[in-house]
């Protein structure tokens, strides 16, 4: 197991979430997830107290669902209320595992582990998703590779440089000096790129031409979300790597949900605090956003099968690596803790 047992993980988004179940797999363990006539979400495992078969291949029956192969009655809280002979007594025991659920940020949250420890008060701070004066959306892809894989590529975003060189890139972004501070279980990685010429999507976003103070800050939040601080601003602003809000600027929200060891969910968007009521940019801004995340899918998923491949090899850190290997280390010493 690589990941952390006792957190929220992000299950789904909150538009996927219907009357219909669902099913997916959320740190190794199936899960079903539906929406009760109050739009509750029930997150219930996804397997038949009975004979096993999936629960979301069943049939609904106002909030409860009934399995497809004998016909066993689930509640929503996962208990059964009736057996496939209608006449004998439903045991006690007859009964679905049942996780925590919550909606928040646009997300639909699952705890997978301990459901006496979870406290809602500790899923991530996605702030900027819900706050007002800004908005916010995005979209999901299925990855055929380590979730941390993914965290590595979001806190070295010098990788933008040479894999979205027909899009966000910019050689700006090797030339800047970068910092990196751990607080606590938290890693920045921080990018100041003081006067330099804004990328074509920032210009515009700007609405203005000449110089521009661009900024980068990568922030890991465990157990494997990434959100990345992004913006630019007039260069006689008066901005700085700490407080900056005289331009146009933004979130890049990641959350990565272990699936596998090897296959992850990556739900991902942007939040920002500019042309907020443009929903066609809106929808523009999300279909470039896929584009240039599908350019990131297709390098990891090469990076993982290169792995595989090479079992004698080990995947080295160098300078640039070192919010994403500070990451890893603290999720280390979280395995390790709930191991102990």
């Amino acid at each position: 197991m690589t990941w952390i047992t006792n957190r929220w993980y992000v299950a789904a988004w909150d538009s996927e979430v219907d009357r219909t179940p669902i099913a997916r797999t959320i740190c190794g363990e199936p899960v079903m997830l539906y929406r009760k006539l109050d739009r509750s979400v029930v997150a219930m495992r996804d397997a038949c107290p009975h004979r096993l078969l999936p629960l979301s291949m069943g049939f609904k029956e106002g909030d409860s669902i009934r399995c497809r192969y004998h016909g066993l009655l689930i509640e929503p809280d996962g208990c059964a209320s009736e057996m496939p002979i209608k006449s004998e007594a439903v045991p006690k025991a007859v009964c679905a595992t049942l996780y925590p659920v919550v909606e928040k940020h646009r997300f639909v949250w699952v705890w997978i582990g301990d459901a006496a420890k979870a406290d809602p008060a500790t899923i991530p701070d996605f702030w900027p998703c819900s706050a007002p004066g800004w908005t916010f959306d995005g979209g999901y892809n299925h990855i055929s590779c380590d979730y941390r894989l993914v965290i590595d590529n979001l806190m070295d975003l010098s990788h933008e440089t040479w894999v979205h060189q027909g899009s966000i890139g910019q050689h700006e972004i090797t030339e800047a000096p970068i910092e990196t501070v751990v607080d606590g279980e938290e890693v920045f990685v921080r990018r100041w790129m003081p006067g330099i010429e804004p990328p074509p999507f920032w210009r515009d976003a700007l609405r203005s031409a000449g110089p521009v103070d661009r900024w980068q800050v990568c922030h890991f939040i465990p157990p494997s979300s990434v959100l990345i601080d992004v913006g630019v601003s007039p260069a006689d602003a008066g901005d700085t790597i700490e407080e900056h809000n005289s331009g146009v600027r933004g979130f890049v929200v990641d959350a990565m949900t272990p699936e596998t060891e090897t296959t992850t969910h990556y739900f991902w968007g942007m939040a920002r605090n500019f042309d907020i009521d443009d929903a066609g940019f809106t929808a523009r801004f999300k279909a470039q956003q896929g584009q240039v995340f599908d350019e990131d899918v297709e390098v990891l998923e090469a990076q993982q099968r290169s792995i595989m491949a090479n079992p004698d090899m080990k995947l080295r850190g160098y300078s640039i690596d070192q919010g994403s290997v500070r990451a890893r280390t603290i999720i280390r010493k979280l395995m390790e803790a709930e191991e102990a």
